[in-house]
């Protein structure tokens, strides 16, 4: 496929998936990462189980509180801003628990499954090049001598691909240094082995994930860094974004999680205000309150798609026809 047919393909989906918000009504497909999905991939076999995360916590609180600020902006689209935003796409869209993702093939931007042209002008006005060139997706979990950036220089990489090959805005010091740490604490020696070696997607996952973050942005609020409290926020608000879309044709469910993430904006726009009492105030609640609404979610699991034959099944119904 050409150059231009490529990124006419690309720039159709984004403009598609620009015009819904975080929990946006039903499209086609169903679920985003479809999107970027082989054609006729086995969609269960890529979404409804992911490999497990290889990550070592430091002992060190503030090395921990790091890594978990890093970790939750890594699951979030608002770090990258701009079109991959809009798009969906966060760093875990390529690297699926820190690994690497050899399922994905985003229309326009990559080659076979398991590359991206991260020089596409779509995505970057300052290292668009002009040039069909996407490259393998790396397994940041790989043996530290076969990654192409040193320990030490992972801020300024990281801060280049943010800000430089997608447009991002400027990460904060925090959040820049947590990106930095939650790459060094992938470590190929913690992946567990065995049966433990992919885990299921499901509630228990995503709700644990948007509490985790919300524990690093207590943190962050508690320290004054607005800013990066509103990406953590905004990295919770995700989580609740990618089950709403599993609970499609589950109206009483889909209403509970929109109240929730209507409770995050709030917290949001208190942090914004600087009503530091009012937003921590509102972070507890809202903890809180997960627990039962995750309870609710998890007796109607088996009816969503997190179920995989469910998920096969929507899938199979609207895929999209074979590219020319």
């Amino acid at each position: 496929m050409d150059r231009r047919r490529r990124r006419a393909g690309a720039l159709g989906l984004l403009l598609t998936l620009a015009a819904g918000g975080a929990l946006a009504a039903d499209a086609a497909p169903p679920l985003r990462a479809m999107r970027w999905l082989p054609h006729g991939a086995d969609a269960a076999a890529a979404l409804a189980r992911q490999p497990a995360e290889c990550l070592r916590l430091p002992a060190d609180p503030g090395a921990r509180l790091a890594v978990e600020v890093g970790r939750a902006a890594f699951r979030t689209p608002l770090l990258l801003g701009g079109q991959a935003a809009r798009a969906g796409l966060s760093c875990e869209a390529c690297h699926r628990q820190g690994r690497g993702n050899p399922d994905f093939r985003f229309p326009g931007a990559s080659g076979v499954p398991g590359t991206a042209d991260v020089t596409l002008s779509l995505f970057s006005s300052r290292r668009g090049n002009g040039v069909d060139d996407p490259r393998p997706i790396p397994d940041l979990t790989a043996p530290r001598d076969r990654l192409k950036v040193a320990a030490a220089d992972l801020p300024g990489f990281i801060r280049g691909l943010v800000v430089e090959e997608f447009d991002g805005p400027e990460p904060s010091a925090a959040t820049l240094a947590g990106l930095a740490a939650y790459v060094r604490a992938l470590d190929p020696a913690a992946c567990p082995a065995g049966d433990a070696a992919s885990v299921r997607v499901g509630v228990g996952g995503l709700m644990a994930d948007a509490r985790r973050a919300l524990a690093a942005g207590r943190a962050t609020l508690a320290g004054g860094d607005g800013p990066t409290t509103v990406l953590m926020v905004a990295a919770a608000r995700a989580r609740l974004g990618l089950i709403d879309e599993r609970y499609a044709g589950l109206p009483a469910e889909r209403a509970r999680l929109r109240a929730a993430d209507a409770g995050l904006a709030a917290l949001q726009a208190a942090v914004r205000d600087g009503r530091r009492e009012a937003a921590a105030a509102m972070l507890e609640r809202w903890v809180a309150a997960s627990r039962p609404l995750e309870a609710r979610l998890r007796a109607s699991e088996a009816g969503s798609l997190f179920d995989p034959a469910r998920l096969n099944v929507a899938a199979n119904r609207r895929l999209p026809p074979r590219p020319s």
